[in-house]
């Protein structure tokens, strides 16, 4: 299965500001480009936080450094779009810094870039996982698995051969572009947990 990630919905043309950006450069930047935040930078290009439009109708006459939201969260290039929306919704922000490994500015995703992918309707994300999740990476049957989808957030519930199937079905599950949380109703006929990781986050795929 291939995963949109986030270097190719991002915008890499930033507007971006330094810590000593005043308040009405800032406001007028946002006014300007039609964004509603503001990632603040050193001088080597790294994110050091956020302004966004609250913190500056928070308080006036000030610079970026003095309102800043630190420290700054940010999500990689290489990263799935399915874990940004995950991190913006646990972190509740509306953007995010994309950086390389050395924390430098390449460019910023927004909520609004993430629906060009989670607008995928629920009778195709329930597809992918019946076809693609179940029945060719992990070779169960087409009735192994009630997969029930609404609104991108998704339930299995069925009888798997062994437990240690489990955290992999869900792993691949929530890889699934426009899924965004999966419930867990899977049982399975034999415990073969000793041989397997004890945690449900395995990285493997069982033989």
């Amino acid at each position: 299965m291939r995963h949109a990630k986030v270097g190719f919905l991002m915008t890499d043309e930033v507007i971006s500001v330094v810590g000593r950006t005043p308040s009405a450069d800032m406001a007028a930047l946002l006014a300007e480009h039609d964004i509603s935040g503001l990632p603040v930078v050193d001088g080597d290009d790294r994110v050091i936080g956020v302004v966004s439009q609250t913190d500056l109708l928070a308080r006036a006459d000030v610079t970026a450094q003095e309102v800043l939201s630190a420290p700054a969260v940010t999500i990689h290039a290489e990263q799935t779009v399915t874990e940004a929306a995950r991190l913006m919704t646990r972190r509740g922000v509306e953007r995010l810094p994309v950086v390389d490994e050395e924390d430098r500015l390449v460019g910023i995703v927004t909520r609004r870039d993430l629906l060009r992918v989670f607008l995928r309707p629920d009778h195709e994300i329930r597809r992918c996982l019946i076809e693609d999740v179940l029945g060719e990476t992990m070779g169960l049957g087409a009735d192994a698995v009630d997969v029930h989808v609404v609104d991108g957030f998704v339930t299995l519930d069925g009888l798997l051969a062994r437990s240690s199937q489990i955290p992999v079905v869900l792993r691949l599950a929530r890889q699934v572009d426009g899924v965004v949380a999966v419930t867990d109703r899977l049982t399975a006929r034999f415990d073969d947990s000793r041989r397997a990781p004890p945690d449900r986050s395995t990285n493997s795929v069982p033989r």
